[in-house]
């Protein structure tokens, strides 16, 4: 072993043995051979050493880098990689929050690097290639680091993207280079890992018909990888290939995806409601935080959110303390930083009375309904100070995470999104262009709902989306088209009848948004406990009821989707 790390020392860096070697002796053997010297003879010979010296270090530079490229490929050659011995990754699973299932198949691979002995005694083959999918900032780098550190072995890293070139057999060379760097380290430590992030770059389907009859650089780049994860089958060696990517796999070639090369995949989901949690909780010992931040529901308000969005969350926040000339994050600070993140900068314009007051009857519009009807959503914010080209805005956050929407939530965005509209009708008798974004996406709902979820109640079922219109007749379009607007009409009727019903609670809220132009989640929980009307509680996941029929008759519950 201490052999084979000898050679590999000597392969990766002779340059520097070399030079090192050179300059010793070229000091040590001139001043041994002087010091017999007269004295006028050694600084006769010390004169002219000193007066060729610069002429001396340009010829060393230009053979020092002659060195350089012969070693490292030189020019196109080169690439960026990261050459990572284990214990300077040094990610544990422990550091890697959530991803239960990713570990557990993690974990696996860990013990088949350790014991290869034991799968070759039962006849298995040891895997080399493992594949893990999902969405960025979700934590596939560091469980490919926690990967190398719990085994031991080196890591090395590169990206997709630095294996592309214009010149035709480039990018082959450069995967050719790291299969042999790879070699090296495993037979060095008995194992290596190569990390390839961005694998879609590199491994997309090839193209056989392109205007180089199928030769293109990127065919040749793909092809090369091809065959040395082939090469790994029949090494004593043990090179693991561990890809990474966003995309789906579908993007990627069948050859390389197919049994004996990426042999496994993982599945690398956004962290849920507890993991979330932990994650805040992680990197908040990171920061200063105040003692009375409620993660738990900064973990709520952040659903969705991956690992790195909620890192830049916590980095967002502090930037907003020490602006705010403050030594601790506190709570609103977290809360400032998700809204700039997600609505954008906030920006105060010089609008008229009239148009502020407007503005603050359609937002507590869309407060009210979405707080009183929707099954799913609490609003955490709710202000009429411009974000992101808005003028104003309510922001919605669902209490759990969704994977599927039923018709009734469906149904309820749209209520949602008309409410503004509603609430400037029901105060003034006349409505503002500021709901022409409103309109846009509650139309799209229903219009989803009836020709591509057979959620509509004129009993036809189908995803008429996917037939050309073409193809479709009139009348069959004419119902469709009238099922949207009954939808439509539905949703309204009942947003006007709430808002009547509720008109001291929507002058309530139009009031205090004038005054304090936002209000938060206390804010507007303390308001409606002053009606009579906590918030409600997560809901139990249930199949609903499907919307009224036309004619008055109960539909039948359409199938959820699989």
């Amino acid at each position: 072993m201490l052999w084979a790390k000898f050679r590999l020392f000597m392969q990766r860096y002779w340059i520097w043995v070399a030079i090192i070697v050179g300059l010793t002796v070229s000091i040590v053997i001139p001043i041994w051979y002087m010091a017999g010297m007269e004295e006028s003879v050694r600084r006769y010979i010390v004169g002219i050493n000193v007066a060729s010296l610069p002429w001396g270090i340009l010829q060393t530079l230009v053979f020092v880098s002659f060195l350089y490229l012969l070693q490292y490929g030189g020019g196109f050659a080169q690439f960026k990689k990261s050459n990572i011995d284990s214990a300077k990754v040094n990610v544990r699973f422990s550091d890697v929050i959530g991803l239960i299932e990713a570990k557990r198949e993690a974990w696996e691979m860990v013990q088949l690097i350790k014991d290869r002995a034991a799968l070759k005694r039962v006849g298995g083959k040891i895997l080399h290639g493992m594949l893990m999918i999902g969405p960025p900032g979700c934590g596939k780098t560091m469980l490919a680091k926690a990967i190398a550190t719990e085994a031991g072995v080196p890591f090395l890293s590169t990206a997709g993207s630095e294996f592309v070139e214009i010149f035709v057999g480039v990018g082959a060379a450069r995967v050719r280079k790291l299969f042999k760097q790879a070699r090296q380290y495993a037979q060095a430590y008995g194992a290596c890992i190569i990390f390839i992030d961005e694998l879609e770059v590199l491994g997309k389907t090839r193209v056989f018909m392109d205007a180089f009859g199928g030769s293109s650089e990127s065919n040749s780049t793909l092809n090369q990888l091809l065959v040395e994860m082939d090469g790994l089958q029949d090494e004593e060696a043990h090179i693991v290939v561990m890809g990474a990517m966003n995309a789906p796999e579908e993007v990627l070639d069948p050859a390389l995806v197919r049994p004996g090369r990426f042999d496994r995949t993982i599945r690398i989901d956004r962290p849920n409601l507890a993991e979330r949690q932990e994650i805040f909780e992680y990197y908040a010992k990171k920061v200063k935080l105040e003692p009375n931040v409620d993660l738990a529901r900064l973990a709520r308000k952040a659903v969705y959110k991956t690992p790195a969005e909620i890192e830049n969350i916590l980095k967002e926040a502090a930037l907003i303390a020490t602006r705010e000339r403050r030594e601790f994050i506190s709570t609103k600070d977290v809360s400032g930083a998700i809204e700039r993140i997600e609505l954008g900068v906030a920006h105060r314009l010089n609008m008229t009375p009239r148009e502020r007051e407007m503005k603050a009857y359609h937002e507590a519009g869309h407060l009210l309904v979405i707080y009183l009807t929707h099954p799913t959503d609490d609003v955490f914010k709710a202000s009429i100070i411009e974000r992101g080209g808005v003028l104003g805005v309510v922001h919605p956050v669902p209490r759990e995470e969704l994977f599927l929407k039923d018709s009734v939530s469906l149904f309820a965005d749209i209520k949602s999104y008309l409410g503004g509209y509603a609430a400037e009708k029901l105060k003034y008798g006349v409505t503002t262009t500021g709901v022409s974004s409103d309109f846009s996406a509650a139309m799209a709902i229903a219009n989803s709902m009836v020709w591509n979820y057979g959620m509509g109640g004129n009993g036809y079922v189908g995803n008429f989306g996917v037939i050309p219109k073409t193809q479709l007749s009139e009348d069959l379009k004419e119902k469709l088209n009238g099922e949207t607007q009954r939808i439509m009409h539905q949703a309204m009727q009942e947003v006007e009848q709430l808002l009547s019903a509720e008109a001291a609670i929507l002058e309530r809220f139009a009031n205090e948004l004038i005054k304090r132009e936002e209000l938060d989640y206390d804010d507007i929980v303390a308001i409606f406990l002053q009606y009579g009307k906590p918030p409600k509680s997560i809901p139990t996941t249930s199949i609903p009821a499907a919307l009224p029929a036309a004619n008055g008759a109960a539909a039948v519950p359409p199938p959820m989707p699989s």
